[in-house]
C-alpha cells in the first residue's frame, strides 16, 4: 500500500495523508519542475557540446537536475513518506548550493564554467538558495497539518 492509497481507517494517525501538491505546494512543484527542466537541459546541452571544457560544472548541473526532479516527483506523489523524502532532498540541495556556491566564490578557477548552484544560484536570481529553505519550511509545516 502506498502513502496515497491509505484511508483514514488504515492510516496510523487516523488522518488522510497530506497532499503536497496543494496550496503552497503547487508553487513549489511549479518551481521545482521548471528548475528540473532548466538544469537538465542546460547540463545535457553542455555535456554534448563541450564536456571537456568544464566537466565538473556540467556534472554538478546534472546532479542539481536529478535532485530537483526527485523533489518534484515527491511533491507530486504526496503522502508522509514522500514528504520526508522531499525534506531530506531539500536539505541535501541546500548543502549542495552552499558548498558549490562557496567553492565558486573561494576558488573560481576550479570552475571553467558556471553551474546552476554557482555563486549561490546568482545566475538564477538566487532562487536555488531560496527554494530549498522555502521547501523545508513548508514541508515541516505540512507534517503538522
Amino acid at each position: 500500500m502506498t502513502d496515497t492509497d491509505r484511508s483514514p481507517a488504515t492510516d496510523t494517525a487516523g488522518k488522510q495523508p497530506f497532499d503536497l501538491g496543494t496550496g503552497p505546494g503547487r508553487v513549489l512543484v511549479w518551481f521545482y519542475g521548471v528548475f528540473t527542466v532548466a538544469a537538465a537541459s542546460r547540463s545535457i546541452v553542455q555535456m554534448i557540446l563541450d564536456f571537456g571544457k568544464a566537466p565538473l560544472a556540467y556534472v554538478l548541473s546534472a546532479v542539481a537536475a536529478v535532485v530537483y526532479g526527485f523533489i518534484t516527483y515527491s511533491l507530486v506523489r504526496g503522502g508522509e513518506r514522500a514528504r520526508r523524502s522531499a525534506l531530506v532532498c531539500c536539505a541535501a540541495e541546500l548543502v549542495g548550493v552552499l558548498v558549490v556556491g562557496t567553492w565558486t566564490v573561494v576558488a573560481p578557477s576550479a570552475f571553467a564554467d558556471t553551474t546552476v548552484w554557482s555563486g549561490f544560484g546568482m545566475g538564477y536570481l538566487f532562487i536555488p538558495v531560496i527554494l530549498p529553505v522555502t521547501g523545508m519550511i513548508w514541508l515541516r509545516r505540512a507534517r503538522s497539518a
